[in-house]
């Protein structure tokens, strides 16, 4: 007697049913965990910029400016920050890359759908005591414009760099 190997169809349906729910259960909270990820990079990413750019300042006792930028060479005079960014000494502290101010470094834009922006913040200067001479925020909103996603850095006029998240920003 010949004994059979393989599944039925029944089991087969069976299987493809329970594969079926579980993507359907589990995908759109891989979305949301990715989308979270993604978000939380992008906010470090600045904060560790401006962190940096604050050391800078002090270390090279004169001001360092963090600006938006587009083209990663001069400052974008624009409060959209999701185009990129770029960190400067700026010995004369007129917050523009003039010849002879060296770039520290360049962020590029965003590689999502992501805004990031202020409704004031050009630029932010620290002085050579860490101190900012302009306070304000930037504020990052996913492509879905999720309110429980909203997060937003605040910086104050003594330099420091706050994470806010939810209905906390500004």
């Amino acid at each position: 007697m010949k004994t059979a190997s393989g599944m039925t169809l029944v089991e087969l349906l069976v299987t493809v049913t329970l594969v079926a729910i579980l993507l359907i259960v589990g995908l759109p909270s891989y979305q949301g965990i990715t989308t979270t990820n993604r978000m939380a990079s992008e906010m470090n990413a600045l904060i560790g910029d401006l962190q940096y750019a604050r050391g800078e300042a002090v270390k090279q006792g004169q001001p360092v400016t963090v600006c938006a930028s587009i083209n990663g060479t001069a400052c974008s005079n624009s409060t959209n920050w999701a185009n990129g960014w770029l960190i400067f000494s700026d010995a004369n502290g007129n917050r523009t890359v003039d010849t002879g101010e060296p770039i520290l470094r360049v962020q590029p834009a965003l590689g999502s759908a992501d805004t990031l922006a202020s409704s004031s913040l050009l630029a932010v200067t620290f002085n050579r005591n860490g101190f900012s001479s302009n306070a304000g925020s930037i504020k990052l909103d996913d492509a879905a414009g999720s309110a429980d996603r909203l997060q937003c850095v605040r910086i104050s006029t003594v330099g420091y760099v706050q994470l806010l998240s939810g209905s906390g920003c500004p």
